[in-house]
């Protein structure tokens, strides 16, 4: 599709492509400073991007670079005559004011590259939006895809020598020490989970099971108000089966500790309300984005998390729950839609660089028995593609109204898969009155 729009030159900057080729000629060290900055389709002029292709080839095959390996490089390939001759090869180098300003001239040319891309997601959404046969959301979160894969894009191949590393190195551990700061990923505000897991890792999928009743939402209200309330860290929640109004209302009964059925039939007393106020001052400000939308689709819960994720810079995003998203193509079996947002869910958690957790039931077989990888709920590609795999197990509350009743229930939490650490029971306590969890207090 042509960039060249109602008379207008795509940007590029011809001075910024030749001072970088040049400067490559000319200095041998050149390349590995700015390998990581451009690619051979960020160049505009196609004959440039053959001569920097080129280049890259002569450096994997550790090959000196100079005009004359150069010029023979091209002229192997057939291509010197296109890409301008000996003579537009040599003249490269004299257009170069200083080598040691390469990164600079490179930087000019991706900097001009990423506006062409916007250019052509922007031609492709105009082009989109006419044909009628193509749904309006599958367009939007295309767009939305395509933007973010530009915007995203930065220094991924770096490397620095030990010493610069080891200073670093020492402050973290110095810091880990004094605060007893030892997880490397988002708290859970759990002890025991944090220390198993190290806190929830970037990029990973975790998956939390269990049987109805047995507290999934509860546990993970219980970590996000851990997350977002107690630590301030940005943290997104998306409710397909509650509305966001009872998820407020369970979380005012965690901080404000009411029983929940209290708040429901509204027989509170009068020391409840200031406990509600004290709690709604401490929650107004919290870093908590909720995102209430029944029978969501696939696309849409993806570019919801994209804008929180730009918006808000969340850290971490719970999904409550994962076989309740609605799969784009209806057509194909059960088991093979519940595929399709595992895998992309594990995607999404790639892209945006945070832990993803998701909750799912587990069969029904597992009543009254400890549930086991091979028992989650429609289909073997969620065990494939989470990271982290937990169930919640304990007896069942009795039918009496345990609003009113302050026992507390042992609960185990069994992390039955963590790909790169080790995997056992946690015990938790779980308090029906408030349904919430908090932490069994610690032997140490």
């Amino acid at each position: 599709m042509s960039l060249e729009l109602a008379g207008k030159i795509p940007p590029h900057n011809n001075d910024a492509e030749l001072a970088t080729l040049g400067a490559l000629l000319l200095d041998s060290e050149a390349l590995g400073r700015i390998i990581s900055l451009v690619r051979p389709e960020d160049f505009y002029r196609q004959s440039h991007q053959k001569i920097f292709q080129a280049i890259l080839e002569l450096s994997e095959r550790s090959e000196p670079l100079d005009l004359i390996t150069l010029v023979g490089e091209l002229k192997t390939q057939k291509i010197l005559d296109t890409v301008g001759g000996p003579g537009y090869i040599s003249a490269l180098t004299s257009v170069v004011p200083t080598t040691a300003n390469v990164e600079y001239y490179a930087r000019i040319v991706k900097e001009n590259s990423v506006r062409r891309r916007l250019l052509r997601v922007s031609a492709l959404m105009n082009q989109e939006a006419y044909d009628e046969s193509k749904d309006g959301r599958t367009i939007v979160e295309e767009a939305e895809r395509r933007i973010f894969e530009i915007t995203d894009e930065q220094d991924t191949v770096n490397f620095r020598r030990v010493k610069e590393l080891i200073g670093p190195a020492l402050e973290r551990i110095e810091r880990i020490y004094k605060t007893k700061e030892s997880y490397t990923g988002v708290p859970s505000g759990f002890y025991e989970l944090d220390d198993m897991l190290s806190g929830f890792q970037n990029s990973e999928l975790i998956i939390i099971g269990a049987r109805p009743s047995m507290g999934k939402t509860a546990f993970a209200l219980s970590m996000a108000v851990n997350i977002a309330v107690l630590q301030q860290i940005p943290c997104g929640f998306f409710t397909l089966e509650m509305s966001d109004q009872q998820i407020m209302q369970r979380i005012l009964a965690m901080v404000a500790k009411i029983g929940s059925q209290s708040l429901r039939t509204g027989y509170l007393r009068g020391s409840d309300f200031q406990s509600l106020v004290d709690a709604a001052s401490h929650i107004y400000e919290a870093p908590l984005f909720i995102a209430d939308t029944p029978n969501m689709k696939l696309l849409d819960l993806r570019a919801q998390a994209r804008r929180m994720k730009a918006q808000h810079d969340v850290k971490v995003i719970f999904i409550d729950y994962l076989t309740l998203i609605g799969a784009e193509n209806k057509d194909i079996p059960r088991h093979e839609q519940i595929a399709e947002i595992s895998r992309s869910l594990k995607s999404l958690s790639r892209e945006l660089n945070i832990p993803i957790v998701a909750l799912s039931q587990v069969s029904r077989d597992t009543e009254g028995k400890i549930p086991t990888l091979a028992n989650l709920r429609e289909s073997g590609s969620i065990e494939q593609d989470a990271d982290v795999v937990m169930f919640i197990h304990r007896e069942r509350v009795s039918d009496r109204d345990d609003a009113t009743s302050n026992e507390v229930i042992d609960t185990q939490l069994i992390v039955a898969k963590q790909r790169n650490g080790p995997v056992g029971t946690i015990h938790l306590a779980f308090l029906p009155s408030f349904t919430k969890f908090e932490n069994l207090s610690r032997g140490h």
